[in-house]
């Protein structure tokens, strides 16, 4: 996890589509790389869906149908994989709500749900300001603010802790509410409080945190459940509380629960003013850590001289995480207090909390006698990624403002060739080799977010074994057409393997050099956002085609049958003469022993004039699943003419959850 002093928010630059107009007391969840905001108020509570789809800085409202439900504030709202459940909220000023609505976000279905009640006791009141939380298949419903009164307009605040379960029914429905047996003092009631659920990976029964809340003055308390004992405790917590806060969020991602904004006292001189009624918003984030039970401050509300830099002040906003990235969007800046006279944030801002991780091995689309079209899986919520490559040739360097090559760098690399033809082949590890997801490749439409000063504006090279890693260039989308590199200068050779630390040149200033024919080129990639540079990722090897034998066949598609499946493909770009046949290949399992346990043994399954070939049940039933990435079953293509084989474009054909004990043809039906 990045150190606080590497933390960098970053305001969204203007979005296109419908941007929702602001408001406060609205709630958010992310579905992927969407985010999904229902309800909230501002001059009228809104009623819409709206979803913003961060890859593309787009917002659109999705045609919705079903039961849909009245617009509600203050509402509880969860995400349990593509369906939403929303519960309680108001409705209009003073009326409160107890309905309990279930959106399928695959069909943008609304459906009102009807649980059964408590087998002992009443079922949840109206209320607002709950939390709502999910684990596994229950939902947790604690404390919020009812109104004793029946007249909506005469408004008799009374503060709740009751606690509620809620089981769910797989993929749609639920079963019912009841009241669990918990043992401990529950905590005060409350309302406008957070509660997030964590679980630690390596040991230790599910625990629900609440912190903070509403109760007549603020509250700044944490209360600990753990989820399997039903056992409620005040964990001893370390470093600096934050101050007493409501209408705040707070939000998991990793071992972290990170909390930003609400109402907070006022304070003169580090001392809460002992009046009633002085409150404001903030904009101060902390986080506390899970497993150590440890605060940490990130940011103060006292760093006025960064206002443009950070998130302002806040009440009531939402709060969500995209992977690593969390989001926060509109809210109260408090300036007006009135509830019907709001000033409320325009403003979308997000903050990476950790380096992206290492997006998967650089897999070839194309290869001609002098570039490459490459491709790799995209990793969510990053602003770019960092190509390199490496060549099996002694690395040329700039000296005097040219490049030197030595000149019998090619005529050992022209001697091997890419495909031999026996009956079975064994290659260096498939990912290692020309590969393409069968579903192709998605240009990206993400638009520039970075400032001129990002990491991303830099380049690094790294030396490792005495080979020297050169800089492709930043790509802001997942693939790269590569015909150039660029160049180091001599004196610059021996920069530090750390490469977000590297004092590195400016790309204008390098001079760039081509790819030559018949060379093999190693390639990694890293994702880089706010935090800086990833890991890279693991090395692919592809090699330029030789001049006058065949490109490597492209385009390659399958389609399942009942029992098999299609194959097809199309000619090289460049043929470089007739072609007399292809040839296509299976990885298949095998009991051999090699040096290389990664090594894969692929069986010829086709060889003829036609552009496609059908795979039977029987040959799928012997296939190897490559599990380096994704799972996949892997294909290998090629083209000869007069001169030989070219090339191979290599097809990983992406499996679901595949039982190894069981053998391929039966999970065709599941694909």
């Amino acid at each position: 996890p990045a150190p606080p002093s590497t933390l960098s928010w970053r305001r969204v630059p203007s979005s296109t589509g419908p941007v929702p107009r602001s408001r406060h007391g609205h709630r958010a969840v992310a579905i992927r790389e969407l985010v999904i905001i229902f309800g909230g108020g501002n001059e009228g509570i809104a009623d819409e869906l709206h979803v913003y789809n961060t890859a593309t800085n787009q917002w659109f409202l999705p045609a919705v149908r079903g039961d849909i439900p009245p617009g509600c504030a203050a509402h509880g709202f969860v995400c349990d994989g593509t369906r939403i459940l929303v519960f309680g909220g108001m409705v209009e000023y003073g009326r409160y709500s107890s309905d309990l609505y279930e959106l399928q976000a695959s069909r943008w279905l609304w459906k009102k749900i009807k649980p059964q009640p408590p087998s002992v006791g009443s079922p949840p009141c109206p209320r607002l300001g709950h939390s709502f939380s999910l684990y596994g298949n229950k939902c947790y419903l604690f404390g919020g603010l009812a109104n004793e009164s029946e007249d909506s307009n005469n408004n008799i605040p009374r503060y709740l802790n009751d606690f509620y379960e809620l089981e769910l029914q797989h993929g749609s429905g639920v079963v019912g509410w009841s009241i669990p047996m918990t043992k401990g003092n529950l905590p005060s009631p409350r309302e406008s409080h957070t509660a997030i659920v964590y679980c630690r990976k390596d040991l230790g029964n599910p625990k629900m945190y609440i912190f903070g809340g509403m109760c007549g003055c603020r509250l700044n308390d944490l209360w600990e459940l753990d989820i399997e004992t039903m056992t409620w405790s005040r964990p001893e917590t370390k470093g600096m509380v934050p101050l007493p806060r409501s209408l705040h969020t707070a939000n998991v991602i990793g071992n972290k629960m990170y909390v930003f904004g609400g109402w907070v006292p006022q304070t003169v001189e580090d001392e809460i003013s002992a009046r009633d009624g002085e409150w404001k918003c903030t904009s101060s984030f902390s986080y506390l850590n899970l497993d150590t039970t440890e605060w940490i401050g990130l940011i103060s509300d006292c760093q006025e001289d960064k206002k443009n830099l950070l998130p302002g002040p806040r009440a009531g906003h939402c709060a969500v995480a995209v992977g690593t990235r969390l989001y926060i969007w509109s809210g109260r800046d408090g300036y007006r207090k009135a509830w019907n006279n709001q000033v409320c944030c325009k403003d979308l801002w997000y903050l990476d909390t950790e380096k992206p991780p290492a997006p998967s091995q650089v897999q070839l689309i194309r290869a001609t006698t002098n570039s490459f079209q490459v491709k790799w899986d995209e990793v969510p919520t990053v602003e770019g990624y960092l190509l390199q490559l490496n060549a099996n040739s002694p690395a040329p360097t700039v000296t005097g403002g040219t490049v030197q090559v030595t000149s019998n760098s090619l005529l050992k690399l022209e001697a091997k060739e890419n495909i031999t033809e026996p009956e079975n082949i064994v290659t260096q590890d498939a990912t290692k080799k020309n590969h393409l997801d069968s579903r192709g490749s998605k240009e990206s439409n993400v638009p520039s977010l970075l400032p001129k000063t990002t990491p991303l504006r830099q380049m690094a090279t790294v030396k490792t074994r005495e080979r020297q890693w050169y800089d492709v260039g930043i790509f802001k989308s997942n693939s790269a057409l590569v015909s150039q590199y660029y160049l180091l200068p001599e004196e610059k050779s021996s920069i530090s393997n750390k490469v977000e630390n590297a004092d590195v040149p400016d790309y204008s200033l390098l001079k760039k050099q081509d790819l030559f024919p018949g060379t093999v080129y190693r390639f990694r990639v890293a994702a880089i956002n706010g935090c800086g540079v990833g890991p890279f990722s693991k090395v692919s090897e592809f090699k330029t085609c030789i001049p006058g034998f065949p490109g490597a066949p492209s385009t390659v598609r399958i389609t399942k049958s009942v029992d098999c499946i299609h194959l097809s493909w199309e000619p090289p770009v460049s043929p470089s003469g007739n072609i007399l046949e292809y040839s296509a290949y299976l990885a298949i399992r095998t009991t051999q022993v090699h040096e290389n346990p990664n090594q894969l043994v692929f069986m010829k399954i086709y060889c003829g004039l036609k552009t496609s070939c059908i795979v039977t049940a029987a040959q799928l039933s012997n296939a190897h699943v490559d599990y380096t990435s994704r799972p996949a079953i892997v294909f290998r293509i090629s083209a000869k003419n007069e001169r030989g084989y070219g090339p191979a474009t290599q097809v990983r054909w992406l499996q679901g959850k595949v039982d190894t004990k069981c053998n391929v043809k039966c999970d065709l039906s599941a694909l």
